[in-house]
């Protein structure tokens, strides 16, 4: 509801119940639908129609929370649902007919004015669930069109300790959704001035690198990117990266990134040529390469020399090696360490030609 009002783009579509669980499921499975449990002992199930997954749950109350997660019992009063929430603009119900319903009475004052302020008391919302402190941010980053609600940040700068009890998956999730927000500087100065930035992230050398970033996404048209936008918060430095890859338990692919876009292993500059750009592009990769260039421009605090960089790389594909390791075995080298150094000789010779050599002339080198 929230963001059909806010004129924001509508992901998923979540729909709340008097009914409970186990009437929905019946009713679900007699129309039909596949039914899955993906968060029951909170009363949500996940209908699927035509393909598309519908998360149903009941209305509820919170009978116990220790910070992190809640105990509920189902409820059939729609204001006592909503009580729970954690911000007004989240506590917007809709009808059928698309009648909407307010029971806070502020979350459509809050649409209009694009705030985010906490139902009720902040600090008994965030003790129920000590993660509402990244998602005030991440909601002000998103949807905020002024500075964040003054008694919502007060309450977070007070209780981000708490923090130190959720864990590092949802942390890295909530920060991930935040640095993907397209403006998201002025949450993360309320963060950073809040202490909580620190309290996440005490290797965090600032929001200067990162602002310079975020300026020249808007001036150069780059995409946003969440995984570059955290690497500018640190110091070039793969151990620093890899560091946080595995106390946030990142991905593979997520640590790699961060590790590879700190590592000098091919050097870069704004005055290599073409040719040496190419180079550069094979060897590193071009995810690498454009992480890399980026957090150097952004270091710069401007584009300069590194405009021909980015536009090679972005118009640049992957040449395959035109040798294998089959030409190599008909042209009468045998398997092990002799057919694997030969390939890396001849694939040197590649790159040096530009990419130029075919497959006749490298197999000519094998036999020269």
């Amino acid at each position: 509801m929230r963001n059909v009002l806010l004129g924001a783009p509508v992901a998923d579509i979540d729909i709340a119940t008097q009914l409970t669980p186990e009437v929905v499921g019946r009713a679900a499975r007699a129309a039909g639908l596949a039914v899955h449990p993906t968060g029951i002992e909170h009363g949500t199930l996940t209908l699927v129609a035509d393909g598309q997954p519908f998360e149903v749950t009941t209305l509820r109350r919170d009978v116990a929370t220790d910070g992190r997660r809640a105990t509920v019992t189902f409820t059939q009063d729609w204001a006592e649902d909503a009580r729970r929430r954690d911000f007004r603009i989240n506590a917007l119900y809709a009808a059928p007919d698309g009648e909407v319903f307010d029971p806070t009475g502020g979350g459509l004052d809050d649409v209009r004015a694009r705030r985010v302020v906490f139902v009720g008391d902040p600090e008994t919302r965030l003790r129920e669930d000590y993660l509402r402190i990244l998602r005030f941010f991440r909601f002000n980053a998103w949807y905020s069109a002024d500075a964040p609600d003054a008694a919502g940040l007060a309450a977070c700068a007070r209780l981000r300790d708490g923090l130190a009890g959720i864990s590092a998956e949802r942390i890295w999730a909530e920060t991930r959704r935040l640095l993907g927000a397209v403006r998201p500087m002025r949450a993360l100065r309320a963060m950073d001035g809040a202490g909580v930035l620190r309290r996440l992230f005490p290797e965090a050398e600032g929001l200067e690198r990162l602002e310079r970033l975020t300026a020249l996404e808007l001036v150069q048209g780059w995409p946003v990117d969440p995984m570059v936008r955290f690497a500018a918060l640190f110091a070039r430095d793969p151990e620093i990266m890899a560091g946080l890859a595995r106390r946030l338990r990142m991905s593979g692919a997520e640590r790699d990134r961060l590790v590879f876009a700190a590592r000098d292993q091919t050097d870069l500059s704004q005055a290599m040529s073409p040719r040496a750009i190419r180079r550069a592009l094979y060897l590193a990769g071009l995810q690498v390469v454009l992480d890399r260039v980026m957090l150097a421009t952004a270091d710069d605090d401007h584009a300069g020399g590194w405009e021909a960089w980015l536009r090679e790389a972005r118009d640049w594909s992957r040449p395959a090696m035109p040798v294998s390791g089959d030409d190599l075995m008909a042209a009468g080298l045998t398997g092990g360490p002799e057919m694997g150094a030969a390939l890396r000789r001849l694939e040197a010779a590649w790159i040096e030609s530009d990419f130029q050599l075919g497959r006749g002339a490298l197999l000519a080198l094998t036999r020269a």
